[in-house]
């Protein structure tokens, strides 16, 4: 085990048009191979869509989506006298930021359909009336947490 201390966190600057970091580690989140242009065009055009598909603020709906598709408890595989077990563990607000973001990410690039824009414009609007992939795999990960309620006293 490491004995130096842990590194300062790192938060990004806000994104220039809605002024958010929230925004802008999505898009980073979204960036492939150091595209960042790319990711904030696709990222700005879906915003766009939700706007005018929805005739809401793009920007809550987003918010909406995130905070429903962020998982309040997760379990961790514990090996305890030979055997492993799934432990349940409450999740901190960056982890869910980060497990939310990147499974909307994911589930919008498994969607059938021909743009990535519009993948994702339907997984944010889906996520944000919990429906959708995204907020199918929290309600899985909460269910697994449930089962496995029983092993919480092997928290570390």
């Amino acid at each position: 085990m490491s004995r130096r201390s842990k590194p300062a966190k790192r938060i990004p600057l806000a994104d220039p048009i809605y002024n958010s970091v929230d925004v802008s580690k999505f898009i980073n989140r979204i960036m492939r191979r150091g595209k960042k242009s790319l990711a904030e065009r696709i990222f700005y055009s879906a915003m766009e869509k939700i706007k005018e598909r929805t005739g809401e603020d793009s920007m809550e709906v987003f918010q909406k989506a995130l905070t429903n598709a962020t998982p309040l408890l997760e379990v961790k595989a514990r090996r305890i006298g030979g055997s492993t077990y799934q432990v349940p563990l409450e999740v901190k607000a960056d982890r869910g930021f980060a497990l939310s973001s990147s499974w909307i990410i994911d589930f919008a690039k498994k969607r059938s359909g021909k743009s990535y824009v519009d993948k994702l414009v339907n997984e944010i609007i889906d996520a944000s009336n919990g429906q959708g992939a995204a907020c199918k795999k929290r309600e899985d990960t909460h269910k697994m947490a449930e089962a496995n309620k029983a092993f919480a006293h092997y928290r570390y």
